[in-house]
Parts: C-alpha cells; structure tokens; sequence
C-alpha cells in the first residue's frame, strides 16, 4: 500500500542509518582512544577490573621504588662493614707485632691503634644513607629498631591490602651504639671477656701492666696497649688479640647477613618489576581494543553508512512518484 502519511521504507532506512552510525561512532572511539573499554559504559566488569589493577600496579611501582631505596642502605652498611673489617685485621696485626716487644716499641706501636680505632668509628658513623645508619646508632632502651624495607604490594581475595617488609636486625649488625640503656652494646663498643672474647654486659677494666685476672674485659673501640707511662703485659695483649679475634668474626657474620638481605632486595626488585608487566599484558587483553580488527571494521561501517544514506534517498523518493498518478 503507498501512503503520504507513512513511509515505512524510509523509516527502515532510518533505523538501520541510526544503527550504523552508533557502531561507526564506538568504532572510532576505539581507535582514537586504544581502549576497547574505556569507560564504565563499555563494559562494566572489565573496566572494574582494569581500575583496580591499574591502581595496584601504581603502588607496586612505589614499592619497587622502596626497594631500591632499600638497596642503597644495605649497600652503604655494607660498604662501611667491609670496610671496618679491613681496618680489624690491621689492629690485630698491630697487637700481634706488639707481642714481646719493648715498653716502647708498644707506647709507638699504641699511637697506630688509637689511630685506627677512630678510623673504625668513622667508617661506622659515615654509614648513613637517607637519614639511616645501621652501624652506629643510639639505642635509647630495650634493641636497635628494625629497618624495614617495603618489599610487596599484597591483595586478597577479598580485596584487602597488605604490605610485605623486609625486615634488616640492626640490633646484630651495628658497630656502635651510644644509646642510654641498651640491651647490649654494639660490636666494637661492647665489653668482652679477655678469655673467650665472648660479649658480656659485665665490665671489667684490666690493671694495664698486672697480671691477668678472671672477668677482665675488653673493648675493641677502646683497648690500648699503652696508656701513660704502663704499658700492657704480652699477655694481656694475647687477650686483647682474643677479643679482636672474637669481634671480627662477629662483623664477618654480620656482614653476611648484610648481603643476604641485599640479594634478598635484589630479587624481590626483578619480582616486582615482571609481576607489574604481567598486570599491564593483562589489563591490555581485557581493554585493549584489537587495531587490525577495528580499522577493518571501520571500513565496512563507512560503506554501510553510504549505502543507508543512498538507501533512505531512495526511500524518500518513493514518495515523490505518487504525484504522477495524479497528472492528467
């Protein structure tokens, strides 16, 4: 039936022009844009999805930030603990020269070990890397603080976050510690038994030049073969060799943990860095729009969108041939 009133033709065109517009239009938001979903709209779940692990991959890129923050303050410990260890050995070679030498071989001898004692307190106190110093420090009671180190960005299954530390013993590896009323001095500083060279928390200083008596302690930071006009019998030096002996395998052990925790760092940085690629690869095979397939597609919808619009012209002249049944 031709109508005036009615052109269903033309409305058909029109639907199916409207229709193919919209898909041009998504199409080319998805070129411009690179996103298959771009907005909640597009796909509600997916873009829930790519929200959150975009987000969490923003704090991962802080941790691992964290982590090589955490690298340079194990690495300048560590520098300083090789270091001091180094500057150990040559006190216990000066304590061993001294050994059955003169009065006054060991006053000269006495001038060399002061000198690298300090060099042992500057090693430690130069240790610092951003406001942290785990060599020499100042424990006010109790241990040495932890440094804890962020080392993963954790979410569960239901949602909640946690952090992942890894946590460096100051309390076993420092060097000095000047605090108040700590439980136990640090490595260098701390009073040891002339016998065994173990740590004790009990001092008692030696009579430099007297004979050696049970529960004399001494200190790596502060013994002295020489001191006024008395100088230190040889066996007294071969308790302060004992003690020496006792520090620096303490520092060796010390300076292992160091590297341990380094490498711990170090792996868990490789870590960080690939689990971040592998949420970016899987945010891109939830959102990304495929290129190939959507520049195809935009070919189609621009020669569908020329044949709607020729189509609806057509539609519309179907109306125009009824004004011919009315010429006479």
């Amino acid at each position: 039936m031709a109508s005036i009133m009615t052109n269903s033709a033309a409305l058909t065109a029109l639907q199916s022009l409207n229709a193919t517009q919209n898909n041009l239009s998504t199409t080319q938001a998805r070129i411009s844009t690179g996103y298959r979903v771009s907005q909640a709209s597009d796909n509600a779940a997916y873009w829930s999805i790519a929200t959150t692990m975009r987000s969490d991959n923003q704090a991962m890129s802080t941790v691992s930030d964290s982590l090589g923050l955490g690298a340079s303050k194990v690495d300048t410990a560590y520098t300083g603990m090789n270091s001091a260890i180094t500057t150990i050995n040559a006190i216990q070679q000066k304590l061993t020269g001294s050994y059955g030498q003169t009065d006054a071989a060991k006053e000269k001898t006495q001038v060399e070990i002061a000198a690298l004692q300090q060099q042992l307190k500057g090693y430690a106190d130069s240790a610092t890397f951003s406001g942290t110093n785990m060599l020499s420090v100042a424990t006010a009671t109790g241990t040495a603080a932890d440094v804890k180190i962020v080392s993963a960005f954790n979410r569960s299954s239901t949602g909640s976050v946690t952090l992942s530390t890894i946590d460096v013993k100051v309390e076993s590896i420092k060097l000095y510690d000047s605090g108040a009323a700590p439980t136990a001095k640090g490595i260098l500083d701390t009073a040891r038994l002339g016998t065994t060279g173990a740590a004790t928390t009990t001092a008692q200083a030696p009579t430099l030049g007297g004979p050696v008596v049970a529960g004399d302690t001494y200190s790596v930071a502060s013994l002295a073969i020489f001191s006024g006009t008395t100088a230190a019998s040889d066996a007294q030096i071969s308790q302060m060799m004992t003690v020496v002996d006792a520090a620096l395998k303490d520092m060796t052990t010390a300076a292992t943990k160091l590297g341990a925790a380094k490498s711990s760092i170090d792996l868990q940085k490789t870590f960080t860095q690939s689990l971040m690629d592998s949420i970016d690869r899987g945010v891109g095979q939830l959102v990304d729009a495929d290129m190939n397939k959507e520049s195809t597609r935009l070919q189609a919808l621009q020669v569908q969108q020329q044949l709607g619009v020729q189509a609806l012209s057509i539609a519309n002249g179907s109306s125009q041939s009824i004004l011919s049944l009315f010429r006479g």
